[in-house]
């Protein structure tokens, strides 16, 4: 038995490729993002490792900002000679390190990174631990000197001699390139910037007597272990984080696995869609084979093999294929990883493919999705191969189901279905945000296997529609087209669904995005009413030193501030909640249209005082007159009284969770050397828009990452970053595409292998080659359609459910893409031409006499 399954699976190794291909695309994406992820994990453990001290000390935060607030925390410079008195203690250097600085050239175009790393300006400090070496030039003496990375160099083309200006929070300052260093380790992405020792903190941080953190090495013989307690010590109960080398590595290493986890979760949503859709191309696969192979079953029954066998048969051919297809998805996976690497290298991340990290989870991963993921779409094939007795095997009974009752499949598809709109209904109603979103989860993944249990049923009456037209427009080829659909709906659905599965997913985003992006107008049309906003294109704040120009500019009249600050705050029913507050100027109302419950923006901002959302306030408790304890950055704590309550659509609420905020200069005492993070800008009276548009641009020149937008610019920008998200539904929809046209290549492919003497008859009564491949192409078309019909149908719903839990979020604007939907519908017809061709130009080759022959 074993023996003829081998032979089996040789013989129809051709036949099963096509799902081989899924099943290397899946695996391809569960490896790949596995190695990729180790890999530059192990990379940036060991750049942490050699480059950490023996003992670091750093101002203590436990509030971290939802969004950046241009403050940077620091420690007293003096904790340096406290900290080398300690015994055990070999060195101690108070070091300045500023993450998120521009840097320009004498052009005003930004030297810093376009891939999201930071541009950092430090002290020159160099130790055995240094990442970086000075390989040309030398080292920087005074304010006017400055070393640059190499890479940075390169890439910006810069060279020693040349002329920089660092925008720095206590002011802009220039700096002639005098050398340059070269990583020793793993170059981050980052820009590096070095600045003389003895001026980097008056320069960066506005003041010679503070410090970033302090650095320890310990003496020989002391382990970091040992001289941790010490040194916490000599600090006393200040507001300071004391960490070992492995700590401070494992403290970085956890920023980083943010970054790692966005690639490697959106590798493993390609992979989960390939698996997905490969399912439905797999489970069509075998049901073909086996109907194909119905005499040879048969035969195999007669001679003695029992259902077991039969099954095991099946299954063990299913197995092999996962075998192949996870070995070949692996080595794909690998590849894959590796461009990844040399992709991240040449955005500056100079990662080594020479120390790829392959752990044994990885072929684990991969063999078990490939292998699982084949057997359990050929489970239920297998299982219907085995119950056919060997006489009805034998006469050419059909066992892919054609003519077999849908009863089964309707009922379970009407409750599943039933049970999946109810689902949606109650998201469609629910009033709180995390039980709709609940609710539209199951009603999405219980709407879906119903749509792919009861496509079937949809066949006969959908494809009736959508091929209607085909007899009046190709007479009998079209007729003939449309009946081929019908003639199995269980292959037509399973073909279909592949398909579908992408398009409903594509829909629905598209209604939630395009609901998104029609509700943020609304807001801002409702709320914003400057004529400019000032902010930086990647939202980190910016120096006073911009605010101040901003304000010189001629025409410009009123202007706005706007800060953040993270906060925690005690409420009144005991919890503790961490989030970001805003800061305003108490013109507010001119630039911005408040809706208040109670009180206005005077109270609002009036010292010592707080507003925050109405619905927040009921949740927990809160009046306006309460008093309530406000801790800030660096344990600094105030009571607040509330003076106001808004009520603004969540999405229009000023601040984060809560909508809390305050008088900027609250923000101001109590976040000290914070930036503005965005100026709200009003012409002046007789000052026309255009021309002061054109003046705030010349102002703004040698601040390039800092842009002044009108209402339709700040929309375009608010468009641009939900299309991010969209351009991965896209992404992930071309692949869905893909797979679903391997998987109707291989439903025609063998149904022309099915109807061989079919077809060589239709071609001796007259059928011309260009009829038959007409015929195979309509039939493919329609097929696809039936597929994005369903798809679109479902993930309209799907999307008006989304919007209904955005609502809750203040986003109650619905927008149906309806030039997407009907771009997908064409592109779907094109999806079943081009699957058709080469099944299609297989059939038109067939030799006529052969093909009546074939049994």
């Amino acid at each position: 038995m074993l023996r003829a399954t081998l032979r089996s699976f040789l013989a129809h190794k051709g036949r099963l490729l096509l799902s081989a291909l899924a099943v290397v695309l899946s695996v391809a994406f569960v490896a790949g993002s596995l190695i990729f992820s180790d890999t530059v994990a192990r990379t940036f453990d060991r750049l942490f490792a050699s480059t950490s001290a023996d003992v670091t000390v750093e101002p203590r935060d436990d509030l971290e900002a939802s969004v950046p607030t241009g403050a940077v925390q620091t420690v007293p410079a003096s904790l340096t000679g406290r900290v080398a008195a300690v015994d055990g203690v070999a060195s101690a250097h108070a070091d300045v390190s500023v993450e998120n600085i521009t840097v320009v050239d004498s052009a005003n175009r930004s030297v810093g990174p376009t891939t999201g790393a930071p541009t950092i300006a430090t002290d020159w400090y160099v130790t055995d631990r240094s990442p970086v070496e000075l390989t040309s030039g030398r080292v920087p003496r005074g304010a006017g000197e400055a070393v640059l990375d190499a890479d940075t160099a390169d890439r910006k083309d810069v060279r020693t001699g040349d002329t920089l200006t660092v925008l720095a929070q206590p002011g802009s300052f220039r700096v002639e390139v005098v050398g340059i260093a070269t990583f020793k380790t793993t170059n981050p992405g980052s820009a590096l910037v070095f600045l003389d020792p003895e001026v980097a903190a008056t320069r960066l941080l506005g003041s010679a007597d503070l410090a970033t953190s302090i650095s320890v090495e310990a003496a020989n013989g002391v382990t970091d272990a040992e001289l941790k307690p010490r040194v916490a010590a000599a600090l006393g109960s200040g507001p300071y984080d004391v960490r070992t080398a492995d700590e401070q590595a494992t403290s970085a290493a956890e920023d980083l696995g943010g970054f790692l986890d966005v690639i490697k979760y959106v590798m493993l949503g390609f992979a989960g869609i390939a698996v997905l859709v490969g399912v439905f191309l797999i489970v069509n696969t075998f049901s073909m084979l086996i109907a194909q192979r119905t005499r040879e079953l048969g035969l195999l029954r007669a001679l003695g093999a029992d259902r077991r066998q039969v099954r095991r048969s099946v299954l063990t051919e299913a197995v092999l294929l996962g075998l192949v297809g996870s070995t070949v998805g692996l080595a794909a996976g690998i590849g894959m990883a590796a461009g990844l690497i040399r992709l991240m290298s040449a955005f500056g991340m100079n990662l080594d493919t020479a120390e790829m990290v392959i752990g044994w989870v990885t072929p684990v991963s991969a063999y078990v999705v490939g292998v699982g993921v084949t057997f359990v779409a050929a489970y239920l094939p297998a299982r219907r191969a085995a119950t056919v007795s060997p006489m009805a095997a034998l006469a050419d009974a059909d066992v892919a189901g054609v003519g077999r009752p849908l009863k089964v499949r309707a009922v379970v598809g009407a409750a599943l279905g039933t049970l999946g709109v109810a689902a949606l209904v109650g998201c469609a109603t629910a009033s709180e945000t995390a039980s709709a979103a609940s609710l539209l989860g199951l009603g999405v993944v219980l709407t879906l296997i119903a749509t792919v249990v009861a496509g079937p049923l949809l066949v006969r009456p959908v494809i009736r529609v959508l091929g209607g037209a085909f007899p009046a427009l190709f007479g009998s080829i079209g007729r003939m087209s449309q009946r081929n659909a019908l003639r199995n709906p269980r292959r037509t659905g399973a073909t279909a669904a592949a398909l579908m599965v992408g398009l409903a997913l594509v829909g629905g985003m598209s209604v939630a995005s395009a609901s998104m992006s029609k509700s943020f107008d609304q807001q801002i049309d409702d709320t914003l009413g400057a004529d400019f906003v000032i902010q930086n294109t990647n939202l980190i704040p910016f120096s006073r030193e911009v605010t101040d120009r901003v304000r010189d500019t001629d025409g410009v009249g009123l202007v706005v501030r706007q800060r953040f600050a993270p906060v925690a705050v005690r409420l009144p029913d005991g919890r503790r909640i961490r989030t970001t507050a805003a800061g305003y100027d108490s013109q507010v109302d001119e630039v911005a249209h408040v809706t208040y419950a109670r009180g206005n923006t005077a109270a609002a901002l009036a010292d010592g005082a707080i507003a925050m959302d109405v619905d927040f306030a009921e949740e927990h408790g809160v009046r306006v007159g309460s008093v309530l304890p406000v801790q800030f950055p660096g344990e600094r704590t105030a009571s607040f009284r509330v003076g106001a309550l808004t009520d603004q659509d969540a999405a229009e609420g000023f601040g984060m969770q809560g909508g809390l905020f305050f008088g900027i200069g609250t923000v101001e005492k109590y976040v000290p050397g914070g930036q503005d993070s965005a100026l709200y800008v009003n012409a002046a009276a007789g000052t026309d828009a255009d021309r002061l548009r054109s003046r705030l641009e010349r102002t703004l020149d040698p601040y390039p990452q800092v842009q002044a937008r009108d209402q339709a610019d700040y929309k375009d920008l608010v468009h641009d970053q939900i299309a991010v998200l969209l351009y991965l539904v896209y992404a992930l929809l071309g692949l869905a595409i893909v797979i679903a046209v391997l998987g109707v290549v291989n439903t025609l492919a063998l149904s022309v292998v099915e109807r061989t003497r079919e077809i060589g008859l239709l071609r001796a009564i007259g059928l011309s080659r260009r009829q038959l491949r007409r015929m195979i192409r309509l039939e493919s078309v329609v097929i696809a359609v039936f597929g994005a019909v369903l798809g679109l149908a479902l993930g309209l719903v799907w999307g008006v459910c989304t919007q209904q839990v955005l609502a809750l979020q203040g986003m109650k604007a619905l927008a149906i893409p309806w030039t997407t939907i009907v771009a997908v519908v064409v592109g779907s017809a094109v999806v079943g031409v081009v699957a058709a061709l080469l099944p299609a130009l297989r059939a038109s080759r067939m030799n006529v006499l052969a093909a009546i022959a074939h049994e």
